[in-house]
């Protein structure tokens, strides 16, 4: 049983490093939660350096040296099946502000200022919990605020070069950037389609040059572009 669910992954956790199964991250926020939360009440405030240190390394140096990962993947995900694939940057830079907040509660509780270190550590534990009981993930809203505005301010998406995407006529289109294993982006192509729009996919898998050109930080991302090129806010 393990081996026919296991076999149905559409991306490899340890090679489709762009997007993740999204209960995985759900899975960590738990860890986190409880780790946290245990430190909160018995006090034992080094629980703080090790959550901090995991999420550190687990970040620099990938999945394969995230604990949570390894039992979600190895033991969890086999076992039930793969959950909604997401982008995984949004989570990978909420893991960031977790270990930041983390290490900052374990120094200030390391230079005598126990107040500051549980304020620190009990922001995490409270949106961890969040996280677990509610599915929203605030780090995660954090990227993708910035995400967009750094699409809109960065001067990156005020135009699109037509060109480098094949295209010659000159109606109005919507430049969908996708990747093959987002659930989400599959589902935006056929209903702008059946919106009547007409809808260019660029695949940033494939055409890593434009994501870079146009500072893509997260994908689905859907633009209307004019004859022209230029992009219609």
């Amino acid at each position: 049983m393990t081996s026919s669910v296991s076999s149905t992954r559409r991306a490899d956790p340890w090679r489709d490093l762009q997007v993740i199964d999204s209960r995985a991250p759900r899975f960590n926020q738990g860890v986190v939660a409880l780790t946290t939360i245990t430190a909160l009440i018995t006090g034992f405030w080094p629980l703080f350096a090790v959550m901090g240190a995991q999420l550190a390394i687990s970040v620099i140096f990938g999945r394969k040296y995230c604990v949570p990962c390894l039992i979600y993947f190895g033991l969890i995900q086999p076992r039930f099946g793969e959950g909604t694939l997401e982008d995984s940057r949004a989570p990978r830079f909420a893991n960031v502000i977790g270990a930041v907040f983390l290490s900052s509660a374990a120094l200030a509780f390391a230079l005598g200022s126990p107040l500051l270190g549980e304020v620190l550590g009990g922001i995490v534990a409270a949106l961890a919990t969040l996280g677990v009981t509610s599915g929203v993930c605030v780090g995660c809203e954090v990227y993708r605020i910035i995400a967009r505005v750094r699409g809109v301010k960065g001067g990156l998406l005020e135009r699109i070069d037509l060109d480098q995407l094949g295209i010659v006529s000159g109606d109005e289109l919507v430049v969908l950037f996708t990747h093959p294993l987002c659930s989400e982006c599959q589902e935006v192509k056929p209903r702008l389609e059946r919106e009547g729009r007409r809808v260019v996919a660029v695949d940033v898998s494939v055409r890593k040059d434009l994501a870079a050109k146009y500072g893509v930080t997260l994908v689905p991302l859907a633009v209307t572009v004019g004859a022209d090129g230029r992009v219609r806010r």
